[in-house]
């Protein structure tokens, strides 16, 4: 297990990013939430030193199209939306390791299946 995988718990993981926040990125997008085709969810996957890695999950909603179209150009747009708050999630992350703070890079979607697709989210710690 790694060194951090006692912190990132799935319950402290929906504090740094609570499942409402689905809601309010597609409110924002949308104008209403039951527009969006997926959910949003944040996941520890392990670190590598300093770098810890974590994935935006998206998982189509019942009835809705998760299509590979829809989330290609997610990284960009998650990279700068204020409702994700990518750098939010960083300081969270520091805070919650004990580092004062931290950065990120964010990667490509990768198609898991037709009904999961995640992007790859790489905080280092300072």
């Amino acid at each position: 297990m790694s060194q951090y995988g006692h912190i990132f718990t799935e319950d402290a993981l929906q504090t740094i990013f609570p499942p409402e926040r689905t809601e309010a990125f597609f409110e924002a997008l949308f104008g209403d939430a039951e527009e969006g085709s997926y959910d949003i969810s944040l996941a520890f996957s392990g670190n590598r030193g300093q770098d810890l890695d974590f994935e935006l999950k998206l998982l189509q909603r019942p009835g809705k199209c998760l299509a590979c179209n829809l989330t290609y150009g997610l990284p960009q747009v998650f990279s700068r939306h204020p409702v994700i708050n990518l750098n939010g999630i960083a300081d969270a992350v520091a805070r919650a390791a004990g580092a004062p703070s931290a950065d990120w890079t964010i990667g490509n979607t990768h198609e898991i299946s037709r009904e999961l697709h995640i992007i790859p989210l790489t905080i280092t710690l300072a």
